[in-house]
């Protein structure tokens, strides 16, 4: 199929169990603060599956309780119903199976890259020689070889997200989840940075849940987009996304890419005034 498939459908993506590391399954979570006349519901019965290896984006205004459910699903808040599962595994708190990255670097000043890659498997007691070949391979596939020794403060900041994801996937999860990673760059390094991620993801196929507001991104990077509406955060609409050949900068331009924008600026433009 040439062009962008846009199939739009009500947020409620079947549950049922499909074969393969990495799937997610988000069972009617919701989420409330506060108690009393003083609670806020954030999230309110969230229906989801993502397959083993499949890029999701989540897209939505701010408010709309995305990272709140990313965080849910990384295993650093606890639902206030439903549950996250991975591979059939409820999620109860943070775990090895799921690789977290934030806007911000979060990278030790005072270690290397390639001590920072490093950092999990040596936490975990692998081998130096083990760990070795591990950040090789995150050098290697992020593109930092170079920059081995060096120290984060010394790096752009378009690498330091590189290093961030290079930790990230030395410990071998089958889930990466990301929020708002690139939120923090100046627009060209945004760009290569999601060029950059794509290129690992292609190599890794790990499963993806990303985490933007930002429509150009998420049509850029994405299998799959699930717009969130706030008030309570909410599923409003899925869409599949298909790009003709690579996702090279120039897809943008494909007329296809931009129905789809246009779409999905007017639905959240539409979410945000009521």
């Amino acid at each position: 199929m040439s062009g962008i498939a846009a199939s739009a459908r009500d947020g409620d993506r079947t549950e049922t169990a499909r074969a393969g590391a990495g799937e997610i399954a988000i069972r009617g979570v919701t989420k409330n603060y506060g108690a009393g006349k003083k609670e806020f519901r954030a999230l309110e019965d969230i229906r989801l599956t993502i397959a083993a290896n499949e890029f999701v984006t989540i897209l939505g205004p701010s408010g709309c309780g995305k990272s709140t459910l990313l965080r849910i699903v990384a295993g650093l808040e606890d639902a206030s119903e439903g549950e996250v599962a991975v591979d059939g595994a409820t999620v109860v708190g943070p775990g090895a199976d799921r690789g977290m990255v934030f806007q911000g670097y979060t990278l030790f000043p005072w270690l290397t890259v390639r001590e920072n890659i490093e950092y999990g498997p040596k936490l975990r007691g692998v081998p130096i020689l083990e760990r070795r070949a591990v950040s090789d391979r995150y050098l290697r596939v992020t593109r930092l070889e170079a920059f081995a020794n060096h120290l984060p403060k010394q790096l752009s900041g378009g690498m330091k997200q590189r290093v961030a994801i290079a930790r990230a996937l030395a410990n071998g999860p089958k889930v990466l989840l990301m929020d708002e990673p690139f939120g923090a760059l100046d627009a060209q390094t945004k760009l290569e940075m999601q060029e950059a991620l794509l290129d690992v993801w292609e190599k890794e196929k790990t499963t993806v849940l990303f985490i933007t507001h930002d429509i150009d991104e998420a049509i850029f990077l994405s299998q799959r987009i699930v717009v969130m509406g706030a008030g309570p955060g909410r599923i409003v609409r899925e869409y599949e996304v298909s790009l003709p050949g690579e996702r090279s900068p120039e897809v943008r331009e494909h007329p296809a890419f931009l129905r789809l924008k246009r779409e999905l600026t007017g639905l959240l433009k539409h979410k945000e005034e009521a």
